[in-house]
């Protein structure tokens, strides 16, 4: 239980939070519980985290502020353990100081306590997943999407293998808002619930049947890819290449061969010029 300074000391953050938001972050005091705040991180533009969805929570010491909250991130992020706790702490720091400051230790190249190595090629494919993962519990949930029949599901463990399990309860009671926008978002993507992969469109192929159909090789062969055996990271990072290689032209497979020939065309030009003026 929260002393009566801690409890002041909160009541008075979260309004001054509440009157002044603070961009990419938004955080809220647990309705039964003061001690236990509950945040989400968007990931800021020109970074790997972009788009992404990052919900954690902060558990504060009864004798906050003469003592650190504990630090839960649990939205896999590829870029911090689940738990973790200021390397160092000041009584001044509010709650909007100690957000800020996990904002820009995950934006940063630092490592440090609390953070895990990784590429910012698999922090992008987390980011893509973080939604989905915030508000099926990793794919644990049972709810489907329009259409298709409820199922039980096995998966406990979700993406990366990142325990999860309630379905993704928790989320929705302290983010029922947010929880319908990530839902929709999953309808309008047809990003299976259960796995957090593409789904195959489905198509009218005559009248009162329906089939599945690639809109291209390319596609065809992401969706293959998406929805192979292998369910790990490995698979999400291959099809993402694949994304990437299906949305280029010539010119953006070829640029680099091109660049290359530019250059030897130049420097034979330029010795071309030169014995012309000797």
């Amino acid at each position: 239980m929260a002393t009566k300074a801690a409890n002041k000391r909160l009541t008075r953050e979260y309004a001054a939070l509440s009157a002044n938001p603070i961009e990419y972050i938004t955080a809220h005091p647990s309705e039964s519980n003061i001690l236990e705040w509950h945040y989400i991180l968007t990931g800021p533009p020109a970074t790997p985290y972009h788009h992404g969805q990052y919900w954690g929570t902060l558990v504060f010491p009864s004798d906050y502020p003469f003592a650190p909250p504990a630090i839960r991130m649990h939205t896999p992020s590829g870029r911090f353990r689940p738990n973790f706790h200021p390397k160092s702490f000041n009584p001044a720091w509010e709650v909007s100081t100690i957000l800020l400051g996990v904002l820009s230790f995950m934006t940063s190249d630092e490592m440090t306590t609390g953070s895990v190595s990784g590429t910012s090629e698999q922090r992008r494919e987390f980011a893509t997943r973080t939604r989905w993962w915030n508000s099926t519990g990793g794919g644990s949930t049972k709810r489907t999407l329009n259409g298709q029949p409820e199922v039980q599901s096995s998966n406990t463990r979700g993406f990366g293998a990142i325990k999860a399990g309630d379905g993704g309860k928790k989320f929705r009671e302290q983010w029922p808002e947010i929880d319908e926008e990530n839902w929709k978002w999953m309808e309008q993507t047809r990003m299976d619930p259960q796995t957090g992969r593409s789904l195959a469109p489905v198509v009218q192929k005559e009248e009162g049947t329906a089939s599945t159909s690639s809109c291209s090789p390319e596609t065809d062969a992401l969706r293959k890819r998406a929805n192979g055996s292998n369910a790990g990271l490995g698979a999400v990072v291959e099809g993402g290449q694949a994304a990437r290689d299906a949305g280029r032209g010539w010119f953006g497979r070829h640029w680099g061969k091109m660049a290359i020939a530019a250059i030897f065309a130049y420097v034979i030009a330029a010795r071309l010029l030169s014995d012309a003026n000797a």
